[in-house]
């Protein structure tokens, strides 16, 4: 059977008014786009920056960095659009605040003539931003924030980056909706774990081992808890 593709996607553009409608013809300058499978990021990546044939207002620029001069000599839309409806078709899209990437990716379907106007005739949308009001009633859900509460790094993320963000997003989906499950060894029946000279490398050299810290430990405890918190289950902790 056919595994389900899910693409996580998001991009950056000229700008935007505060209401979040479009206004002065903006256009999409970047796309980011990370395939799961299982639950699993393949590297299958999409990932193009367009020269939009419009300036990036100032605004924009400050926070995605993307200059008008970077993009003079990037492909227009009409040239990578074929490629990218290829990529996503029959895939679930994960968007964080759906309405704006796919607002914009049909603004720029429907200036092309192609049978393909709305990306919502190619796949479903899951939105990210509404999984996590749901999970997170009353905090904040920015991609940002949903970093931090799972614990994924984000010290590259000085400016904002479509295929980068993209990247982050697809951890956080997989935290939002991971399920775990029992593994298929216990450590009291598996005989290895009883006799550490077993284990040996393919070349027949022994192994070293290393025996936690008490600060590994400690560090070790405290995300499981983190785990119980944000998944409400956990495997690895023993409820008495």
């Amino acid at each position: 059977m056919k595994k389900k593709r899910k693409i996580v996607l998001d991009t950056e553009t000229t700008g935007i008014n505060f209401s979040g409608r479009f206004y002065d013809s903006h256009k999409i300058i970047e796309i980011g786009a990370v395939e799961i499978v299982d639950n699993c990021v393949t590297g299958n990546d999409f990932h193009s920056y367009i020269c939009p044939n419009r300036l990036i207002e100032e605004s924009a620029f400050k926070i995605h960095g993307i200059s008008n001069d970077f993009l003079l000599n990037k492909p227009k839309f009409f040239e990578i659009a074929q490629n990218f409806l290829k990529y996503i078709e029959g895939s679930e899209l994960i968007i964080h605040n759906s309405k704006f990437d796919v607002g914009f990716i049909n603004y720029e379907l429907s200036m092309l003539d192609l049978h393909i106007k709305n990306i919502l005739d190619l796949c479903n949308v899951t939105d990210t931003l509404t999984i996590a009001r749901r999970m997170f009633p009353g905090k904040k859900n920015t991609l940002d924030a949903l970093c931090s509460r799972y614990k994924i790094s984000t010290y590259k993320r000085n400016i904002h980056s479509a295929i980068h963000d993209a990247q982050l997003l697809a951890k956080v989906y997989i935290f939002m909706t991971n399920r775990q499950e029992p593994l298929p060894f216990s450590i009291e029946s598996n005989s290895y774990f009883q006799n550490k000279s077993k284990f040996k490398s393919s070349n027949n050299i022994n192994l070293k081992f290393f025996s936690a810290t008490k600060q590994d430990i400690v560090n070790h405890n405290a995300y499981l808890k983190h785990m119980i918190k944000t998944s409400g289950k956990c495997i690895w902790i023993n409820k008495k």
